[in-house]
């Protein structure tokens, strides 16, 4: 299923979740520069041309083969400021199990926003897209992560012992997971 860039896909109380436009390329590149953004990403902040060539790789997205993942833009209802993104990467069309990813600027830090975008996409992901199971992958020693998908009640399913390197540093990992029956069970209760 392809998406065309500005069509909404989902929405809360404060925010819209909608794909990418060529115009948040500037807001975009702003965070997706910062070294901070990176911390736990196990990579270097891109060059100007890869940066310039993934957001526009993301454009149009879809969400049909296994490997394929759909971005979406966070915008901030009230302003219409873009202030990260979140994604379902379809990992097993067979087994019906996406990743959740998500990376905002911190400039939007602290006020849950991450924490509803997420539950949005997820929401997405089992109710439209028909997932089983969602899960994510965070560096163990990213706490604001781990605060957002404990807080959205995902299950910490797995802790990889240095199982990664980045710049000759070896790091943790955490696996969190959540079934579709179980969202639909929390739904009266879900972060918003």
């Amino acid at each position: 299923m392809a998406y065309a860039a500005a069509e909404a896909l989902a929405s809360t109380e404060r925010l819209i979740l909608r794909g990418f436009v060529p115009e948040d390329f500037e807001a975009y590149s702003a965070y997706r520069s910062l070294p901070v953004v990176y911390r736990y990403l196990y990579s270097d902040p891109p060059s100007a041309d890869a940066m310039r060539e993934h957001f526009d790789a993301g454009l149009n997205t879809r969400l049909s083969e296994d490997g394929d993942i759909l971005r979406c833009a966070v915008v901030r209802r009230e302003d219409d400021a873009l202030m990260g993104q979140v994604s379902l990467k379809l990992v097993s069309k067979a087994a019906q199990q996406a990743e959740l990813g998500y990376i905002f600027n911190p400039a939007y830090a602290g006020k849950g926003y991450a924490t509803e975008a997420a539950a949005a996409i997820i929401t997405l992901g089992f109710e439209k897209f028909g997932f089983h199971r969602i899960f994510a992958r965070l560096d163990a020693k990213n706490a604001g992560s781990v605060g957002v998908v404990e807080r959205l009640g995902l299950r910490r399913e797995a802790h990889l012992v240095e199982n990664d390197r980045f710049n000759g540093i070896w790091g943790d990992e955490y696996i969190y997971a959540l079934l579709s029956h179980e969202w639909a069970a929390r739904a009266p209760n879900r972060p918003r």
